[in-house]
């Protein structure tokens, strides 16, 4: 299983009182390290929408280790995991650069909604994503 990562910094704005990155803040990180991942792969998030192809998050599994504050440098990874027929899913981590540490793991499963509103992942879709 290839695993794919982008660096990132803290920014100040992202932190709570307590000084550390605000839970909710590490959900746009892997988000955009997914979709950063899709465009390596070929795969255009916007282009698939506009196909009436929505990808969507169908549940999130984030265990949080440690904490980032203002200023840390870490990368995000990203690994595909295939799940069942209609459902892929995305094992992602979030590492601190200065010591390694990992900060977060998460499993993030989505699927693909057509056209009629139904789960289907595109054949060329599925192909470029194991790939």
């Amino acid at each position: 299983m290839s695993v794919f990562a982008v660096e990132f910094k803290v920014r100040d704005y992202e932190c709570d009182m307590q000084g550390i990155v605000n839970n909710g803040v590490y959900f746009n990180y892997l988000e955009h390290a997914r979709h950063e991942f899709l465009l390596e792969k070929g795969i255009d998030f916007a282009e698939l929408a506009r196909q009436n192809i929505n990808l969507v998050v169908v549940r999130s599994e984030l265990d949080y280790k440690a904490s980032l504050t203002s200023g840390d440098q870490f990368t995000v990874t990203v690994a595909f995991e295939p799940v069942s027929k209609v459902r892929f899913g995305f094992r992602q981590q979030v590492i601190r650069q200065a010591d390694q540490k990992v900060v977060l793991e998460g499993l993030i499963i989505g699927t693909a909604i057509n056209e009629r509103g139904r789960p289907a992942i595109p054949e060329q879709f599925a192909a470029q994503l194991g790939a």
